[in-house]
């Protein structure tokens, strides 16, 4: 937790840069950090802090969020607790979106991420799903509120976020063959280039894309600013994408050109 705010006497202290260097050092400490929240721990207004974020943003030291501020990094991912409340209303409806084209009685495929996890909420109204997964939380959801038929791949869990991951993950994907894959993703270059942090969820990721009939990629707006260091998949090898607000206009012309759809949430 972040420590109280200061008093407005000691608000006021503060210049900008002075106030700017300890919004970014907070970013550091915490992966992501709100704007509410920063106008209140340095005394200012919303107005006044979104102005800070935007010119960091600029200079190169920190990325611009909806709703605050967050690392820049192209090798280290956000906290999965600062992920979970990053853009929550978008993912939202990017969920209930995607669960509109999801029929009934259909095999399904679900990697790590909060945006798969929103999905997962969005669908327990659904009949019959089989569902297999890699992510815990998805498990959870779903076993908790459903009696779908749900399988967790083996391999190691990795304890941040509930991710099951290794050789033994991507063998046991490999032994089905399903009708959707709903994957997220870290990042998406612009080029269309999917990107992400770690060798062994981009392995899993990689065989449902080679084991699904369709496959859905489910992301917020955000992974358009994003760059990871490591390449996943192109956007056009995807079936369809579910995003909160158009892409860049190169990356719809691609995946008009390609024949990926596009759908865009109503927010």
């Amino acid at each position: 937790m972040l420590s109280s705010p200061p008093s407005a006497d000691a608000s006021a202290a503060f210049s900008v840069e002075e106030r700017r260097e300890a919004i970014v050092n907070l970013v550091r400490q915490h992966g992501f950090v709100g704007v509410e929240m920063l106008a209140s721990r340095f005394g200012v207004t919303v107005q006044t802090i979104r102005r800070d974020l935007n010119d960091l943003s600029g200079e190169g030291r920190l990325a611009r969020y909806r709703g605050g501020g967050g690392l820049p990094s192209s090798v280290a991912n956000i906290d999965y607790s600062a992920r979970q409340i990053m853009n929550q209303v978008e993912k939202e409806q990017i969920a209930k979106l995607v669960a509109r084209h999801v029929p009934d009685h259909v095999s399904i495929f679900m990697n790590i991420g909060t945006t798969t996890e929103a999905v997962a909420a969005a669908l327990i109204h659904h009949q019959d799903l089989r569902v297999i997964t890699n992510n815990l939380n998805v498990a959870t959801i779903l076993s908790r509120h459903t009696d779908f038929e749900i399988t967790i791949t083996g391999g190691s869990v990795r304890n941040r976020d509930g991710g099951v991951l290794g050789p033994a993950c991507v063998d046991m994907i490999s032994q089905f063959r399903v009708d959707i894959g709903i994957i997220g993703i870290s990042g998406i270059d612009s080029d269309g280039t999917l990107l992400d942090f770690d060798y062994d969820e981009i392995r899993a990721a990689q065989t449902i894309l080679r084991n699904a009939r369709k496959t859905y990629l489910v992301t917020d707006h955000t992974k358009f600013q994003r760059r990871p260091l490591l390449r996943m998949a192109s956007i056009t090898e995807v079936s369809a994408v579910f995003v909160d607000m158009a892409p860049p206009r190169a990356l719809t012309e691609l995946l008009a050109s390609s024949g990926t759809e596009l759908h865009i949430a109503n927010l």
